[in-house]
């Protein structure tokens, strides 16, 4: 049977080096162990039970009266409670941050009354759900193996084998409470220690509610904007600072479509957007050690610069497709690696320079990124006029995409004001003409003066919602009548029936400006930029609107996919997406600057 969950119907568990989902009937159906980008253990997302699963749940026809499930206060630690006809149970789910190496998804299951059958159903399968590992049993401890795979479960119930699954059933009254352990190490190491579930609780609590504490924002939407900031801080990879854009690889943007990609690496862009709204929330340590990231990924070559690297800095990432998994809601083909690795994106060289901007302005001393920034605008004075792949990463010809050209402008303009600090040396003179240059090319070459907004790209009549960015950057005021222009246009002609807004124009079954057929859903990021600008010019109860009804789309959990199925009223794309989140805070601080500069202005 293939996937019918909806992709809002799970939760995430991470130790900031793997993560797990989690369904709402208590069924893990997706970990990539030990690290974000390894290979599955469990894809019954992506395919079916046979490509392995974990459930634990109440047993045979005890069925639930009602599920609810939360997030414990400002924790990554999972709650989904039961009622049956004969009692509640409740199983805590979570992921300890590592101390000795190994990652261990802990369940703990507990009664909370009457008397509640359980079971729990475990089939393995390593290598994405296409091979099915060697089992043995010693006592209270099973062990899986194949390959390099080495996966232990640890339990204080008892256990069986049937139809290769590891099985296990038993009862549970009030306050009585049974773990469950699964810790992967190398097959071919010595068996690791058996873990203390309880203890792990304790120091998975303690962990959260501590690195909230260092939020500053104290502003509205405050539970939005720290559920977001805990969701971004699971997508970090703690050993390098790189932070992947999902979790996932394959997630549909079009149901059943082709649109299916792997997004369980670290983009530039997304990496240096998310640590900008991080700083400004008063997290300084993740800038620094993605600052670090950056400068041995990059590795000192601008011209080698990539849009993305593995989470460790891994140029080499090539996109295959995996057959035997019939894809989320036959969505195929279900890819593993990411060929746009290899595109020329200009625009990343101002998300770079802008994160780096944001981190001086937070009081971050200087280091070898400023260095290393001064070469890539060596590199883009030289390069800023070609065409490319763009930020959305289309399959389609180069153009001279507006949106990069911006960003062209925002590395240049970031790199002048770090020159001026006296930071670093670099030809200020030559640089400021360079920039002058830039914004005069975009303004005639990219900027429809009849329709009143400014395109895509050069010489083309689509929109695109990338330009929403332009006031955001400081490129012009928001004032401007060319911004507000745009603004309209967008409203006019990228909005869905529902209100949220598209990246750009599809064409369904025939090839469109990206190369792709297909459509997909609206593009959450792209929605909250707009509620950003519309704060921005001044129509502050227009913008609260849109945030609020983007809000109500998360899922119960606080979280959000990459887009937004106008038509099935579904979340779609890779989840929980970084881009989201980070548009959620961004427009979450410029609600509150906005809302604190009018009520100013009112006294």
């Amino acid at each position: 049977m293939l996937a019918t969950r909806r992709i809002e119907d799970f939760a995430l568990v991470s130790d900031m080096q793997s993560a797990a989902l989690i369904g709402s009937d208590g069924t893990v159906e997706w970990a990539c162990l030990p690290r974000f980008d390894s290979p599955a253990i469990f894809s019954k997302l992506l395919g079916d039970e046979d490509n392995g699963f974990w459930r634990i749940g109440p047993a045979g026809d005890t069925s639930p009266r009602s599920t609810d499930r939360r997030y414990r206060e400002d924790t990554l630690v999972l709650e989904t409670r039961w009622v049956t006809s004969s009692g509640i149970v409740k199983v805590i789910d979570f992921m300890p941050p590592r101390e000795d190496g190994s990652p261990h998804l802990v369940r703990i299951v507990e009664g909370i009354s009457g008397r509640v059958p359980m079971a729990s159903r475990l089939r393995m399968r390593m290598d994405y759900g296409s091979v099915v590992p060697w089992v043995e049993t010693w006592g209270d401890r099973t062990q899986a193996v194949a390959g390099p795979n080495g996966v232990w479960l640890d339990t204080n119930a008892p256990t069986y084998g049937e139809d290769l699954t590891t099985c296990s059933d038993f009862t549970l009254t009030e306050g009585e409470r049974v773990t469950f352990t699964l810790t992967w190490h190398p097959s071919h190491l010595s068996p690791p220690p058996v873990p203390d579930a309880e203890e792990a609780l304790k120091v998975t609590e303690e962990f959260w509610t501590d690195w909230v504490r260092h939020c500053i924002y104290d502003g509205p939407y405050r539970e939005a904007v720290v559920r977001s900031l805990i969701t971004l801080k699971a997508l970090t990879y703690a050993p390098t600072g790189g932070i992947v854009a999902a979790p996932t690889t394959s997630l549909p943007e079009d149901l059943g479509g082709g649109r299916n990609w792997d997004y369980r690496f670290c983009w530039l862009r997304d990496a240096a957007i998310t640590l900008s709204s991080l700083l400004r929330t008063g997290y300084r340590a993740e800038a620094r050690d993605w600052a670090g990231w950056l400068v041995r990924a990059v590795a000192g070559d601008p011209e080698k610069l990539q849009i993305m690297y593995g989470i460790a800095g891994e140029r080499q990432l090539p996109e295959s497709e995996l057959e035997w998994l019939g894809g989320y809601e036959d969505s195929r083909p279900v890819r593993i690696g990411n060929d746009a690795a290899g595109q020329l994106q200009l625009d990343v060289y101002g998300e770079v320079a802008e994160a780096l901007h944001r981190a001086r302005q937070a009081g971050l001393p200087a280091g070898p990124a400023d260095h290393l920034q001064i070469k890539l605008i060596h590199f883009l004075e030289q390069h800023w006029m070609e065409p490319d792949d763009g930020i959305w990463e289309g399959r389609g010809p180069r153009r001279h995409y507006v949106h990069s050209k911006v960003m062209s402008w925002v590395a240049v303009d970031r790199t002048v004001k770090l020159i001026e600090s006296g930071a670093v040396d670099g030809p200020l003179e030559r640089w400021k003409t360079l920039r002058e240059t830039i914004h005069r090319d975009v303004c005639e070459r990219g900027f429809d003066a009849e329709r009143n907004t400014f395109t895509q790209s050069y010489g083309s009549t689509q929109l695109d919602a990338a330009t929403l960015l332009i006031p955001q950057m400081g490129f012009l005021p928001a004032e401007d009548p060319r911004v507000v222009g745009t603004i309209e246009a967008i409203q006019r002609d990228l909005m869905t029936p529902d209100g949220f807004v598209l990246r750009y124009a599809t064409a369904g079954e025939e090839v469109g400006i990206d190369g792709l057929s297909g459509d997909e859903g609206a593009f959450l990021a792209c929605s909250f930029w707009l509620a950003d600008d519309l704060a921005m010019i001044g129509r502050l109860d227009e913008a609260r609107e849109l945030f609020e009804r983007l809000l109500g789309l998360r899922n119960d959990l606080g979280l959000l996919a990459e887009e937004w199925d106008s038509i099935r009223k579904r979340q779609v794309g890779n989840f929980p997406q970084a881009f989201s989140h980070v548009g959620l805070l961004d427009t979450a601080l410029t609600l509150a600057r906005t809302l604190a500069t009018v009520g100013v202005a009112a006294a």
